[in-house]
């Protein structure tokens, strides 16, 4: 009876069936080509981690090895990235991480990284655009434009003056943060409108904030004193480490191109090359910009709010401040744009596997053929929670359940090439067994450096998706009963 029981839970999608639905009416458009795909890795990669997260990290735990925490992290993702490269030309569909687990590991491990890609995602999202609300104000300040402060702020983190300023209705005061509930509601309607439109966007802006880190590396290089790199190693190789642990944030959402696979023109080339090339490119640009900014400042010295345009206000780099500021908004609007885009793609395989209502998180528009329901939801959520909640205790949530569905795509690739060696694959994971440990072992050995009370925060957010699960997932999956899904030529 208990194999019985146990049995459903573990059940797998085959490689067969997900190549079958492919050819359903309700695919999305193959519209995405490398350069298209690249961008959006770039775009996901480059945003506040480069103009905000090497300032704390640099002064509270890694000081000039900072650099090293960046090889550290890139390491570990780009581990990552050779497995998922596999999975990704094996099987082109939207989900990412969520559909490799359903082919190796069943349902249940699925319904875990799925929800774990909403926390990579939707909360992320949240905190990004809590992120973009800051540039873009510090930006306006600098033609003195000032937005009122009962909508430039959450209600929790507001001032007792603000709060007493505010509008009240009965007596609560109508405090939130306008910029950011904008910027998100714009993004959406950029979103349903169509991947090409939301891809050329991003690549326009990726193009602005590649000009912009290379600006920063190339008019900082005259300024570096390299008496600033000693001691390199001030709190000695612990602090490199929960350095690296900490701006992994730095690199979430390099996975996301993964989930775009079902629109790539030819994923198995696209997709792997976009994965890596994007991982490369970022990597080095991330080493770059820590020796520059290690190299201009004394680490106790380095700003943590706004590093790098601190750094060339102490040389009367005045143009410069403008310059990185408008950098930093343009690249924190594509990070927001490819989470939401990210996140959308991964409800939508969720849904057709019917763990979510799929008239809801599945329905495509028939013009745009986009998952336009699902990205509105998103957007909705996104926007009102940035809007009215302060995610500081969320956002260190984002790390671990990130490096958590690494683990998991690493471990895959193991699990299927012993159990389904003859599948074709496109792209193949280099030196198996020894990359997918490597990946473990390496994102494991950051998943323990972020400290017991990401763990526990991670154990709670599960234990909510595993009550969604058996409320709905468990009586609605369409592997357990055996339902087609719509359109489907299986």
């Amino acid at each position: 009876m208990a194999r019985n029981l146990a049995s459903p839970l573990f059940a797998r999608k085959s490689v067969e069936l997900l190549h079958a639905e492919l050819e359903a009416h309700d695919r999305l458009h193959r519209v995405l080509g490398p350069v298209a795909l690249t961008a959006l890795g770039v775009g996901a990669i480059i945003g506040a981690g480069i103009f905000v997260l090497t300032g704390l990290a640099a002064r509270d735990y890694a000081g000039p090895s900072l650099m090293l925490s960046f090889v550290l992290s890139g390491l570990g993702c780009a581990l990552a990235g050779l497995c998922y490269a596999e999975f990704a030309a094996m099987i082109p569909v939207a989900g990412s991480a969520y559909t490799y687990a359903y082919a190796t590991l069943g349902e249940l491990l699925a319904w875990i990284i799925g929800w774990d890609l909403v926390l990579e995602y939707a909360v992320a999202s949240c905190a990004v655009a809590h992120g973009w609300s800051h540039y873009f104000q510090s930006f306006l300040a600098l033609f003195d434009i000032r937005i009122p402060g009962a909508l430039a702020i959450d209600a929790f983190s507001a001032s007792p003056q603000v709060l007493a300023d505010a509008w009240h209705i009965g007596g609560v005061p109508i405090v939130f943060d306008l910029p950011a509930a904008a910027i998100v509601v714009l993004l959406t309607m950029v979103l349903v409108i169509g991947i090409r439109e939301s891809s050329l966007l991003n690549v326009l802006i990726v193009g602005l904030k590649l000009g912009v880190v290379l600006f920063v590396i190339f008019a900082g290089i005259p300024h570096i004193d390299p008496a600033n790199w000693h001691p390199f190693f001030p709190q000695g190789w612990g602090g490199t480490l929960r350095g690296a642990g900490y701006v992994f944030f730095a690199y979430i959402g390099f996975d996301s191109i993964s989930t775009h696979a079902e629109e790539a023109r030819h994923p198995e080339r696209d997709v792997p090359l976009a994965l890596l090339t994007s991982l490369g490119l970022c990597t080095l640009l991330y080493i770059a910009v820590a020796a520059v900014l290690t190299g201009m400042v004394p680490t106790p010295e380095i700003n943590i709010d706004a590093p790098l345009a601190e750094a060339f206000a102490h040389y009367g780099l005045g143009t410069a401040t403008f310059i990185i500021s408008l950098g930093a908004v343009a690249g924190i609007t594509s990070v927001l744009l490819v989470m939401m885009l990210s996140q959308a793609r991964v409800l939508l395989a969720m849904a057709r596997d019917g763990l979510l209502p799929p008239k809801v998180f599945a329905a495509i528009h028939p013009r745009y053929r986009t998952p336009y329901l699902s990205t509105i939801l998103t957007g909705a959520f996104v926007a009102t929670v940035a809007a009215l909640f302060p995610l500081k205790v969320l956002s260190e949530l984002v790390n671990i359940g990130t490096l958590f569905a690494f683990v998991i795509v690493c471990a895959a690739v193991l699990i299927m090439r012993r159990t389904r060696p003859e599948v074709r694959r496109p792209f193949r994971t280099p030196l198996v067994p020894l990359v997918p440990l490597l990946g473990i072992g390496a994102n494991l050995m950051l998943m323990f450096s972020l400290g017991w009370a990401n763990w526990l925060r991670l154990v709670v957010w599960m234990a909510i998706g595993l009550a969604i699960y058996a409320a709905y997932g468990v009586r609605h999956s369409r592997l357990r009963t055996g339902t087609p899904r719509n359109g489907s030529s299986n």
